[in-house]
């Protein structure tokens, strides 16, 4: 369904995004390094994603992209390049053991911080502007919070607040805030550490002054911080865990039932039965009446060895996690996998094929239904409401085509010689040719008409489909190909890793030119979410098989894309689907659909992902007026 994200209550700007993604991967020299919002900046080395901070929204466009930047610059000058995480982890460890863990991670963070950010200004002094913007509003913001904990006697959160403000001073003679007197008797030695922060070299200096501060601070408070500035996660320093995993990690470690040992040699006077066996492998020709299948539960150990070793082979499941997927060999018949693999890739089941915010939808093309007696009925009621815009329309196009057949193709300089020869004589450049006269080619164009078919257009789906009735019988009247499909995804049986998305093509491009096609539009209905830029790349790739030589997109919406781990991306990759469609020479366009007046809010986004080629409809009452004059638009431009 429909929703308009928003992130503190501010709606996402996807140029911004982009522009600060394109930032992170540039200064991380990492193209695979992801942008992502969230409460608090950090950088996740095992995702490989650098966060960025709401702490940003509600400002001006300057501050709030100055502040974005700053984060950015920690992250990835900073951060991934001068953070020890050993150094981190081991801090973590130690201050697990106080009674001030929280106060002391966001202790770690500020410091570290403060080194980073000399290194960031010295390596590219184009940063300073950013990191002034940075300090000034968290120097605002802590002077308001040291106000309201001083007054709450939410004394621990007043100390960080006093110490953020004094590693920021804007003077050297600065002085502290009274807070309490178990506090202000300590802030001398606080100070002091302070003011050391400037002189650290590396992760470990740090990590030294903060576990002497806090050593300290665990003795004068009494309780931990309540609130959270800066985040420390655990788990993304521990990256060593990812890599250590050796052989002999793969190897059984439950312990065997018993561990059998022949203790004297075989004096060969056992009575020993011949008898055969019959399994399958590479040297039989015939596989015989049965097979032994041996499931290992408890198991012995022995030094018994076999009189041969089988040879392993690519298709084998235990070298799955080697080779990746099932192939063809000479011991088995893998056509059936092969095929659903191939399936599976030609509908875009591989990452990173459809953009990855994508990679786990999975598209399925349903057939539609033979329309009913009332899916009829309905249709010619829309054909009569929309008579006199498609009649109007044909006629415009046809005197368009006429104009071009008859006009003169006389006096020219070559072709055929004209019988008015005079003009050899009388001339001083005469053009005595001509060239015989030939029929207009039809209009050279293609287009597919994307209709979402989410929850919230239920109050919407009517008036749609009268749009689109009359996008069908106009192009239909002068031969121009097009499709109408209706996409949404199956809310319920979205996974983490399978959001299978459905595309109804009611009309494809065959069927929408037959005389009596039409009625099946009336089978598209309000379903369930929607993943916008992954239907988009569908229909990119199923319009481009056309050889037109115009291609148009229309994407008939009525909000902002909505999926299982799609909020926050949407957006954005709904926009770099455009882009790709519009760099491949498809020409999108949206048409917005709504009931009610639209904000600011709403037209600021729809034009983030479209740009100017969108079209709002405030009443869908309106819908035909409003496309008709589109329709005429688009056609003209291609006769």
């Amino acid at each position: 369904m429909h929703r308009f994200i928003q992130f503190n209550d501010e709606t996402i700007d996807s140029f911004l995004v982009m522009e600060m993604a394109d930032l992170t991967k540039t200064l991380s020299k990492n193209a695979d390094m992801n942008l992502k919002y969230g409460p608090f900046s950090y950088l996740d080395y095992k995702e490989g994603t650098v966060y960025v901070s709401h702490f940003w929204d509600h400002r001006k466009k300057e501050e709030e992209v100055h502040g974005l930047k700053s984060d950015i610059y920690l992250r990835t000058i900073g951060n991934l390049h001068e953070t020890t995480n050993d150094d981190v982890i081991d801090y973590i460890e130690k201050v697990k053991a106080t009674s001030v863990p929280r106060f002391a991670k966001q202790l770690f963070v500020i410091g570290e911080e403060a080194r980073l950010e000399e290194i960031c200004k010295s390596k590219r002094p184009g940063t300073k502007k950013s990191f002034e913007t940075r300090r000034k509003l968290y120097r605002q913001h802590f002077e308001a919070q040291l106000k309201v904990n001083i007054t709450k006697s939410v004394f621990t959160d007043a100390l960080f607040n006093s110490i953020f403000l004094l590693l920021h001073a804007q003077s050297p003679l600065e002085e502290p805030v009274r807070i309490n007197e178990d506090i202000d008797l300590a802030m001398p030695f606080l100070h002091r550490q302070i003011t050391r922060f400037f002189e650290t070299r590396n992760t470990k200096d740090v990590v030294r002054i903060c576990l002497e501060m806090v050593d300290v601070i665990d003795e004068i408070v009494r309780k931990d911080m309540l609130n959270e500035y800066f985040h420390l996660p655990e788990d993304v320093y521990n990256t060593e865990e990812m890599f250590t995993e050796t052989f002999d990690d793969l190897k059984r470690k439950d312990p065997l039932a018993n561990q059998d040992v022949l203790e004297e040699e075989s004096t060969g006077e056992e009575e020993v039965i011949d008898e055969e066996f019959r399994t399958w492998h590479r040297e039989t020709s015939d596989k015989g009446e049965s097979f032994l299948q041996f499931d290992l539960d408890q198991g012995s150990q022995s030094d018994l060895m076999g009189e041969g070793v089988r040879e392993g082979d690519d298709g084998d499941q235990a070298m799955a996690m080697v080779q990746g997927s099932a192939k063809e060999t000479e011991q088995e018949q893998y056509q059936n996998v092969r095929a659903q693999e191939q399936e599976r890739d030609e509908l875009g089941g591989g990452e990173g094929e459809y953009g990855k915010d994508n990679r786990f939808a999975v598209p399925h093309f349903i057939s539609p239904t033979i329309p009913t007696s009332e899916d009829k009925h309905l249709y010619n009621l829309n054909k009569g409401l929309i008579a006199p815009y498609q009649k109007k329309l044909q006629k415009m196009i046809e005197k368009t085509l006429e104009h071009k057949r008859i006009q003169p193709r006389s006096d020219l300089h070559f072709g055929r010689l004209n019988k008015k020869l005079l003009r050899f004589i009388t001339d001083d450049n005469p053009r005595l040719f001509y060239k015989k006269l030939n029929p207009s080619s039809e209009i050279d164009a293609v287009f597919s008409l994307l209709v979402d078919c989410s929850g919230s257009m239920y109050d919407k789906m009517d008036q749609t489909k009268l749009g689109i009735t009359l996008f069908h019988e106009s192009l239909k009247s002068v031969r121009v190909p097009h499709e109408v499909i209706g996409f949404w995804e199956d809310t319920n049986r979205a996974t983490k890793t399978s959001q299978p998305n459905y595309m109804n093509p009611v009309l494809d491009f065959y069927s929408s030119l037959k005389p009596n096609s039409g009625s099946e539009i009336m089978q598209l209905q309000p379903e369930e979410d929607n993943r916008d830029g992954f239907a988009i790349r569908l229909m990119t790739e199923r319009i481009l098989r056309r050889n037109e030589k115009q291609k148009f997109l229309l994407v008939f919406s009525d909000g902002e894309p909505a999926a299982m781990d799609y909020e926050q991306n949407g957006i954005v990759d709904t926009h770099e689907a455009v882009l790709d469609a519009r760099k491949q020479g498809i020409e999108v366009i949206n048409v917005f659909l709504a009931n009610g007046e639209i904000d600011e809010g709403q037209r600021r986004t729809i034009q983030n992902i479209y740009g100017n080629y969108s079209i709002l409809v405030s009443d869908v009452e309106d819908l035909p007026e409003v496309l008709f004059p589109l329709l005429r638009k688009l056609l003209y431009k291609s006769i």
